[in-house]
C-alpha cells in the first residue's frame, strides 16, 4: 500500500508540473474547449426551438463537459505511452519494480484528479455564461462518477495497449474525439443499446440527474447494475488487453526504441 501512495504521490506530482510548466498550453487547451462549448450554445440560441432552448442548453453543458472528461481519461494514457516513447523512457518504466500498468493506472488517477478541477470550474463557468443553473446533487453523482470512470479505465489501456505496440496513433486518438462525441451527446432513448459501452449509461444518469432534478433513491438497482457491469467488465478486458500488448511488445523489442 505504501509502494502504490508513493507512486501516486509521484504521478500526481509529475502532472502538476507538467500543467505548471507549460501553462500556456493548458489556458490553450482550455479556452479551445470552452469555446466550443460557446459555439454550440450560440447555435442553440440562433436556430434553436425558442421553447426548448433551456433545456437543449443544460443538455450541452453536462454532455460537453463529459465530452471533456471522457477525452482526458480515456485519451491521455495513449498519448502518455506515445510521448513516453518518444522520450526513450518507456522501456524504464516497464523495468520498475511496480511495472507499467501500475505506473499507468495511477498516472491516470493523477491525470483525472488533477483536470476535475478544471471540469468544475468549466462547469460553473458555463453555468454563469448561458445562466442555466444545473441540479449539482453531489451523493447523487459521486458514486455514478466513480464507477463510469473505472469504466473509462479500462478503455483507456485498451487504447494504450495499441499505442505500445503501435507507438504512431495520433491519428487514431484524433478520431476518437469525435467518436466520444457522438457517444456523449446521443441519447440512451434514440440508441438504447449504448448503454453498454464504457461511459454512456454514466452520462445518461448524471444528466437526468443534473437535468431533471433525479435522487439517488429513485435511481433504480437495473441503472446500477449496468453501470458496475460496465465498470467491471471494461476494466478487466482494458487492463488484459494492455498486458496482453505489453508482452508482445516485449518479446519483439518494441519498447527500447520508437
Amino acid at each position: 500500500m505504501v509502494r502504490w501512495l508513493n507512486l501516486l504521490k509521484a504521478n500526481l506530482r509529475k502532472e502538476y508540473i507538467e500543467l505548471k510548466r507549460y501553462m500556456p498550453n493548458t489556458i490553450a487547451m482550455v479556452i479551445t474547449f470552452f469555446c466550443i462549448f460557446l459555439g454550440m450554445f450560440a447555435g442553440i440560441q440562433l436556430v434553436g426551438d425558442p421553447g426548448s432552448q433551456d433545456v437543449n442548453t443544460q443538455y450541452v453543458i453536462v454532455n460537453y463537459i463529459f465530452w471533456f472528461l471522457a477525452m482526458m481519461v480515456m485519451n491521455s494514457i495513449g498519448w502518455e505511452i506515445t510521448n513516453e516513447a518518444m522520450r526513450g523512457t518507456l522501456e524504464q518504466l516497464c523495468m520498475t519494480p511496480m511495472g507499467l500498468w501500475k505506473v499507468m493506472i495511477t498516472r491516470l488517477i493523477s491525470t483525472t484528479a488533477i483536470y476535475f478541477f478544471i471540469i468544475v470550474g468549466l462547469l460553473y463557468v458555463s453555468m454563469a455564461v448561458t445562466g442555466q443553473w444545473l441540479n449539482i446533487d453531489v451523493i447523487a453523482i459521486l458514486p455514478i462518477l466513480l464507477l463510469t470512470l473505472i469504466s473509462m479505465f479500462g478503455a483507456g489501456f485498451m487504447i494504450a495497449g495499441i499505442s505500445i505496440i503501435l507507438k504512431q496513433v495520433q491519428a487514431f486518438l484524433q478520431i476518437l474525439q469525435f467518436i466520444l462525441a457522438g457517444l456523449t451527446f446521443v441519447p440512451l432513448t434514440v440508441a438504447p443499446a449504448l448503454a453498454f459501452l464504457p461511459f454512456v449509461k454514466g452520462v445518461d444518469l448524471v444528466r437526468n440527474i443534473m437535468i431533471q432534478g433525479v435522487t439517488l433513491s429513485e435511481i433504480t438497482m437495473g441503472d446500477f447494475f449496468i453501470l458496475g457491469f460496465n465498470a467491471v467488465f471494461y476494466f478487466v478486458i482494458g487492463l488484459g488487453f494492455f498486458l496482453v500488448c505489453e508482452r508482445i511488445a516485449m518479446r519483439k523489442g518494441l519498447l527500447a526504441h520508437y
